[in-house]
């Protein structure tokens, strides 16, 4: 059975015993993946075995509690999805980097996936999915290729990572996603109601806003739920991303 995603299962205590980390659970059976919410694109997907950290930027005292990374998936080398040192910093020995050509030369080291490829890592399926704008005014933000969106198949669950992107015909179309995290941001990425339209078009189990601050402040991921809850098959689950001690 299936249990809502992000149930929130404990507090991790780290640094001086002020700062707290919510970790969540997507879970199904006897099967368990945890997922925690570092900031605003930036998560880790735990599992008994596994760490897989997307997109690690930010505060290296963010990422000491954990784990180092066995995977490092990277969407594209903006500097809220990429940075170098945070990436050499938290991978194990023998990691694997994922990314698109930009991410990886700039890396200096990693494994290109473009857009339509996968990578079989064992039981685990890691897929890359086009991200990019189609507004006109929005081209020159993310252009078609240039990054990476991801299904991860893990534990038998299709995890889908947006990254940064518009409410493209490849995410329309995707089948069988149990879990979505998908942005929102403007002008960068799409608008709440972009964003709810592509989702109640592929029917993600559970849906994750994430990605939803942008200069002018937060998208509103309450609306978002409100549009998408007209769907009853389709959970909707709103964490808060960008808590002040994070």
């Amino acid at each position: 059975m299936i249990i809502k995603a992000f149930k929130l299962i404990i507090h991790v205590l780290f640094l001086s015993g002020l700062l707290f980390w919510n970790i969540f659970s997507l879970q199904a059976q006897e099967q368990k993946i945890n997922y925690i919410p570092i900031n605003h694109a930036s998560f880790i997907l735990q599992s008994a075995e596994l760490n897989i950290y997307v997109d690690p930027v930010g505060d290296l005292e963010q990422y000491r509690s954990f784990r180092a990374a066995d995977i490092i998936l990277i969407t594209h080398n903006h500097h809220d999805h990429l940075d170098t040192k945070i990436v050499e910093a938290v991978k194990k020995d023998g990691a694997l980097i994922i990314g698109s050509e930009d991410v990886i030369n700039e890396l200096g080291f990693g494994f290109v996936i473009k857009n339509g490829e996968s990578q079989h890592l064992g039981d685990i399926i890691v897929q890359s999915i086009p991200m990019y704008n189609l507004t006109k005014d929005r081209l020159k933000f993310h252009p078609k290729g240039k990054g990476n969106g991801y299904v991860i198949t893990l534990q038998g669950k299709r995890i889908y990572i947006s990254g940064d992107t518009e409410d493209i015909p490849e995410m329309r179309q995707l089948k069988n996603i149990d879990y979505a995290f998908v942005c929102m941001n403007l002008p960068y990425t799409m608008s709440v109601e972009q964003a709810a339209s592509a989702v109640l078009d592929f029917k993600p189990k559970v849906v994750i806003p994430y990605h939803y601050r942008g200069p002018d402040g937060f998208s509103d991921i309450v609306k978002f739920k409100k549009l998408v809850s007209q769907e009853k098959s389709i959970s909707v689950e709103c964490v808060d991303w960008y808590d002040e001690n994070k």
